[in-house]
């Protein structure tokens, strides 16, 4: 999967200031997106794929404290803070995920941009009774969700089949987010939703996408700045 889509609005969205990929894992995007000469940064829990991060880039390349997204501050101000690959759903509770937009705003000057890829729930495809879509399908490998819709999580099973009779198989636990969910979160944390797209090509989000990369946006001023109170007490200043 190419992500030169992915630097290429990244690079613009960041408008010549600093990047803070949240899971930046091992650099899939950061690397290419430093290459373009975008200082970059991360924040990683997993040790593990920091070591094939460092492999690529070294701390001075791009520098990352070892943590998780929802509470770890790193060091310095952000023209961008991003998220790719659905990385929010990993987080496992409404309340995590809201702290995430938190920690972004933290990071983040007025006017800046925090953005998230993450996929839409295929809950229109369960019939009643039915817990588990399949979502893709190849001869060697199947990928489906099972899911709580009392919890709002999903668990993804990976299916891969070798030469033989033998198969693997691999499973990650989300909480999964609807967009207007995810809005209010961004809301909560001072934000505000600056566009919405199907894809990182900025393609039309409609009702039957997949997925959406969200740009949200910290206002230039605080809803307490524009309020009559604040502008009356301005004028009196004035006077």
């Amino acid at each position: 999967m190419t992500t030169t889509p992915t630097v290429e609005r990244l690079a613009a969205l960041a408008a010549g200031g600093r990047a803070l990929e949240f899971a930046i894992g091992t650099g899939r995007v950061a690397v290419p997106l430093a290459g373009r000469g975008v200082p970059v940064a991360g924040i990683e829990l997993s040790r593990p794929m920091l070591d094939q991060l460092r492999t690529k880039a070294d701390e001075a390349t791009i520098p990352v404290v070892v943590g998780d997204m929802a509470t770890t501050v790193a060091p310095g101000a952000f023209s961008l803070v991003y998220l790719v690959l659905n990385t929010i759903s990993n987080l496992l509770t409404q309340a995590e995920q809201v702290a995430c937009f938190r920690n972004a705003a933290r990071h983040l000057t007025p006017g800046c941009r925090f953005v998230i890829e993450l996929w839409v729930p295929e809950l229109r495809k369960l019939p009643p009774g039915q817990q588990a879509v399949v979502w893709h399908c190849e001869p060697d490998y199947i990928g489906l969700d099972t899911y709580d819709v009392l919890r709002q999580h999903v668990v993804s099973h990976h299916f891969r089949f070798g030469e033989g009779r033998q198969a693997t198989l691999g499973r990650s636990p989300h909480r999964y987010i609807w967009p207007a969910e995810l809005d209010l979160m961004a809301q909560l944390a001072g934000f505000e939703l600056e566009s919405r797209h199907a894809d990182w090509d900025a393609s039309e989000f409609t009702a039957d996408s997949r997925s959406h990369v969200s740009v949200y946006r910290l206002p230039t001023r605080t809803r307490a700045e524009w309020s009559p109170g604040a502008l009356r007490g301005a004028g009196q200043r004035a006077s």
